[in-house]
């Protein structure tokens, strides 16, 4: 059992940046590659980036490349977004999730999701 829960979403103006965190529980995250998804209001929930297990392997939503920034730290049980070059159209619920195998980009291959963590970017 996993439990996560996001923080470091709020209002920014475009071209700012915000790090958002998740914080997990339990002793086995370490064992699990990670994901942070967003939902805009009357959207579907989309893949933003994605991080293996070790950190070795990053994937990217194509929009947010060079923008997005994912990390983690096993150590300390987090994992991170770092968001700069922010746009009106990046305002989404953030959610960080947690999946042991499976397609990254596929929110039905994640296990455990957090509550997720408000973005408003305006222009």
């Amino acid at each position: 059992q996993v439990q996560l829960v996001e923080s470091g979403g709020g209002l920014v103006q475009a071209g700012g940046s915000l790090k958002l965190s998740c914080a997990a529980s339990g002793r086995t995250f370490s064992r699990y590659n990670m994901g942070w998804f967003r939902q805009a209001p009357g959207k579907e929930r989309e893949f933003v980036a994605g991080i293996s297990q070790n950190g070795g392997v990053k994937y990217y939503k194509d929009s947010v490349k060079g923008r997005f920034t994912i990390s983690r730290d096993n150590a300390k049980n987090l994992v991170y977004l770092q968001m700069s070059g922010l746009r009106p159209e990046d305002t989404a619920a953030y959610y960080c999730a947690a999946r042991l195998f499976g397609d990254p980009k596929s929110t039905g291959e994640y296990d455990y999701w957090g509550q997720g963590t408000q973005v408003t970017v305006s222009s």
